[in-house]
């Protein structure tokens, strides 16, 4: 794999709009280049026989049936608020 420059360091953290100084884009470089190279070595694994998967573990959407299920009783559920109207629980004006 190439070398990662100073000077690409510094290009990429310009475009990411990123303030970096000179010994951060040194230090940056040589991590970069220590993943590149490590992914180089990824290419060198057979995968020939694996099958393509989006996570490691085996997963299934588990969906509930869609019920409709009676909710709480208005009256009960009003006897706990601060303060009501009309059947409607009153909260303060959050928004002029």
């Amino acid at each position: 794999m190439a070398k990662m420059t100073k000077e690409e360091v510094i290009e990429v953290a310009h475009l990411a709009r990123l303030a970096i100084t000179d010994e951060e884009a040194e230090h940056f470089a040589e991590q970069l280049e220590a993943i590149t190279n490590a992914m180089e070595l990824l290419n060198e694994l057979d995968t020939e026989n694996v099958e393509p998967m989006t996570h490691v573990l085996p997963m299934v959407n588990v969906l509930r049936e869609d019920k409709s299920i009676p909710g709480l009783d208005r009256e009960l559920v009003l006897k706990n608020v601060k303060e009501h109207e009309a059947g409607q629980i009153k909260v303060p004006t959050i928004l002029d």
